[in-house]
């Protein structure tokens, strides 16, 4: 077997993944998360142990939770209706697939649509899409945070 293949597979998806990150249609702590067990998987989990693997895929799950809860935390923090909730998770699922700007701005679009539907208050509408974009805007650095930890924790393995 090219071990030497499977190491750049490895490390091209992490590129990937952390590129994804921040990239529509990439899954992004997926990928990282692939070529990190990839990377263990290739020296049998001799110096990159199962523990450190196992922990490294909570924090790849909690990324991804992030990832669908950060513009309706923001919603409902700052006090939105029901509709508007409803409105920014169709809008981060139809983001998603429209590329990068639709990414960030359709939860907005979306709660405020929900928002105005709801109390038919401009005002109240604008302010809860503000709050939407702001949780998508911190979900989406934790999750390019966590992704680097992730990383960070196997090179960590990996050399000591």
């Amino acid at each position: 077997m090219d071990f030497n293949f499977l190491w750049v597979l490895s490390a091209v998806l992490v590129l990937m993944g952390l590129a994804g990150t921040v990239l529509p249609l990439l899954p992004g702590t997926l990928l990282v998360w692939a070529g990190l067990l990839l990377g263990a998987w290739i020296d049998d989990f001799t110096r990159v142990s199962v523990l450190a693997v196992v922990f490294i895929t909570l924090l790849a799950a909690l990324a991804w939770a992030l990832d669908f809860v950060a513009g309706l935390m923001g919603a409902k923090r700052a006090g939105a209706s029901r509709l508007a909730l409803v409105g920014a998770a169709v809008g981060t699922i139809v983001g998603i697939f429209m590329g990068l700007v639709s990414v960030l701005f359709m939860p907005l679009v979306g709660a405020a649509i929900g928002e105005y539907w709801a109390q038919k208050d401009q005002q109240r509408a604008a302010k809860v899409a503000l709050a939407t974009w702001v949780g998508l805007l911190v979900g989406m650095v934790a999750k390019i945070a966590i992704s680097f930890v992730m990383v960070g924790i196997f090179l960590v393995a990996l050399w000591v």
